[in-house]
């Protein structure tokens, strides 16, 4: 008796997910035959950041208004298409084209997000870089608030610095002062010395921060928060006016 009671359940569980598998083709054939509805752009922006609207995501996906997206037939669509069109927009970082069981297009697009300025003599000249070093031009809609890096001396800074293996630990520098808040809310304006070496301003504080290379990048940090520790509290934040942590073990305040 037991043996045919699970045989029952056995089938009935079995004819259950047939069932389910050919409602869901059945939805899914129905989906591919309507015709557009809505088109509806989703955009994440977890960081505040405002550098491509819905109006331009749909106007990326419409060709500017020529390409008819709402209403369209299936067979007039190409989504993996439609996605290419979003993503070689430099602040789209990612984009997801899908069609719902309703019919209507879906744009989910993540932002690319900058980490740095680079700041030029002429500002028109002025660009940003995000976490992979990658260049992201200035936006018309937004202005990131992000930490200004500037090449001291002759040379420009440039976005492709920042691609060979020496430019790879300034953007070392760069990312661990974006990944920690205190340190992206404390840091004004960096700069590259003629020799390479770091320093930079701060938010709080007359102290120009004498960094050095971009190595022992935590541990400099480190030992700056001693110093804000320590020192402030008891002499006031003017007492110093330079603060260097390039040397292993050291802190010189003068």
């Amino acid at each position: 008796m037991d043996l045919k009671r699970k045989a029952n359940n056995l089938l009935f569980a079995t004819g259950c997910l047939v069932l389910f598998a050919a409602l869901a083709v059945f939805a899914g054939v129905r989906q591919m035959q309507r015709p557009v509805g809505q088109v509806v752009v989703s955009i994440g922006n977890e960081f505040n950041n405002y550098f491509i609207s819905e109006r331009e995501v749909t106007s990326l996906l419409t060709h500017n208004g020529r390409q008819r997206l709402e209403g369209a037939e299936p067979e007039e669509l190409n989504l993996k298409a439609l996605e290419t069109r979003l993503k070689a927009h430099s602040f789209v970082k990612d984009a997801q084209v899908y069609r719902d069981l309703a019919g209507n297009l879906h744009a989910d697009v993540r932002q690319n997000r900058p980490i740095a300025r680079l700041v030029h003599a002429n500002t028109r000249l002025d660009s940003y870089i995000d976490a992979d070093g990658q260049h992201l031009p200035l936006s018309s809609l937004f202005t990131a608030r992000v930490v200004p890096i500037t090449r001291q001396g002759n040379q420009s800074l440039q976005p492709a610095f920042f691609q060979d293996s020496t430019g790879r630990r300034y953007l070392d520098f760069l990312r661990y002062v974006d990944e920690h808040p205190f340190w992206r809310a404390q840091v004004a304006e960096v700069f590259i010395g003629p020799n390479g070496k770091l320093s930079f301003t701060q938010q709080v504080g007359d102290q120009r921060v004498e960094f050095g290379f971009p190595e022992n990048i935590s541990e400099k940090f480190a030992k700056l928060m001693v110093f804000y520790r320590q020192i402030p509290p008891v002499l006031g934040w003017n007492t110093y006016h330079r603060v260097n942590v390039e040397f292993k073990d050291q802190i010189i305040c003068e």
